[in-house]
Protein backbone atom coordinates (compact mmCIF):
# COMPACT_ATOMS: atom_id res chain seq x y z
CA UNK A 1 0.00 0.00 0.00
CA UNK A 2 2.79 2.19 0.67
CA UNK A 3 4.33 2.07 -2.51
CA UNK A 4 0.82 2.39 -4.40
CA UNK A 5 0.66 -1.08 -5.54
CA UNK A 6 -2.96 -1.88 -6.03
CA UNK A 7 -4.36 -5.56 -4.74
CA UNK A 8 -5.17 -7.23 -7.52
CA UNK A 9 -1.23 -7.17 -8.05
CA UNK A 10 0.02 -7.43 -4.67
CA UNK A 11 2.50 -10.12 -4.09
CA UNK A 12 4.38 -11.87 -1.15
CA UNK A 13 7.47 -9.67 -1.39
CA UNK A 14 7.82 -5.69 -2.50
CA UNK A 15 11.11 -4.41 -3.68
CA UNK A 16 12.28 -0.71 -5.14
CA UNK A 17 14.81 -1.01 -7.66
CA UNK A 18 15.84 2.23 -9.16
CA UNK A 19 12.73 3.88 -7.88
CA UNK A 20 10.50 1.42 -10.04
CA UNK A 21 8.32 -0.91 -7.74
CA UNK A 22 8.98 -4.80 -8.38
CA UNK A 23 6.51 -6.57 -6.40
CA UNK A 24 6.44 -10.63 -6.40
CA UNK A 25 8.47 -13.38 -8.18
CA UNK A 26 9.36 -11.22 -11.25
CA UNK A 27 11.85 -12.73 -13.97
CA UNK A 28 15.02 -11.03 -13.86
CA UNK A 29 14.53 -9.99 -17.86
CA UNK A 30 11.49 -8.02 -16.79
CA UNK A 31 13.44 -5.92 -14.79
CA UNK A 32 16.16 -5.03 -17.04
CA UNK A 33 13.82 -4.43 -19.43
CA UNK A 34 11.95 -2.05 -17.24
CA UNK A 35 15.13 -0.59 -16.36
CA UNK A 36 16.30 -0.18 -19.85
CA UNK A 37 13.31 1.28 -21.39
CA UNK A 38 11.93 3.61 -18.03
CA UNK A 39 8.56 3.56 -18.53
CA UNK A 40 6.51 5.86 -16.76
CA UNK A 41 5.33 3.34 -14.57
CA UNK A 42 4.81 2.60 -10.72
CA UNK A 43 6.49 -0.72 -11.25
CA UNK A 44 6.08 -4.32 -12.24
CA UNK A 45 4.35 -7.01 -10.92
CA UNK A 46 3.68 -10.89 -10.97
CA UNK A 47 0.37 -11.27 -8.64
CA UNK A 48 0.42 -14.44 -6.55
CA UNK A 49 3.17 -17.23 -6.56
CA UNK A 50 2.98 -18.80 -10.16
CA UNK A 51 4.82 -22.36 -10.23
CA UNK A 52 7.80 -21.57 -11.84
CA UNK A 53 8.78 -18.12 -11.85
CA UNK A 54 11.66 -17.33 -9.89
CA UNK A 55 11.60 -18.48 -6.13
CA UNK A 56 9.30 -20.94 -7.18
CA UNK A 57 10.92 -23.53 -8.78
CA UNK A 58 10.02 -27.41 -8.15
CA UNK A 59 12.24 -30.27 -9.29
CA UNK A 60 9.86 -31.66 -11.34
CA UNK A 61 10.11 -28.40 -13.88
CA UNK A 62 6.57 -27.57 -13.94
CA UNK A 63 5.91 -23.60 -14.72
CA UNK A 64 2.79 -22.16 -14.91
CA UNK A 65 2.32 -19.09 -17.30
CA UNK A 66 2.05 -15.88 -16.13
CA UNK A 67 2.22 -11.90 -17.30
CA UNK A 68 4.58 -9.79 -15.49
CA UNK A 69 2.27 -6.54 -14.99
CA UNK A 70 2.83 -2.66 -15.12
CA UNK A 71 1.63 -0.73 -12.73
CA UNK A 72 0.04 2.19 -14.09
CA UNK A 73 0.40 5.51 -12.28
CA UNK A 74 -3.96 6.08 -12.02
CA UNK A 75 -3.75 2.27 -10.57
CA UNK A 76 -4.33 0.47 -13.51
CA UNK A 77 -2.52 -2.67 -14.87
CA UNK A 78 -1.37 -3.46 -18.06
CA UNK A 79 1.05 -6.40 -19.48
CA UNK A 80 4.45 -5.56 -19.16
CA UNK A 81 5.79 -8.88 -20.57
CA UNK A 82 3.50 -11.73 -22.15
CA UNK A 83 4.37 -14.69 -20.42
Amino acid sequence: TEHKVPAAAQSCHTGIVNGYVVEGHVPVDAVQKMLKEKPAIIGIAVPGMPMGSPGMEVPSGQKDKFDVMAINRNGSLTVFVKG
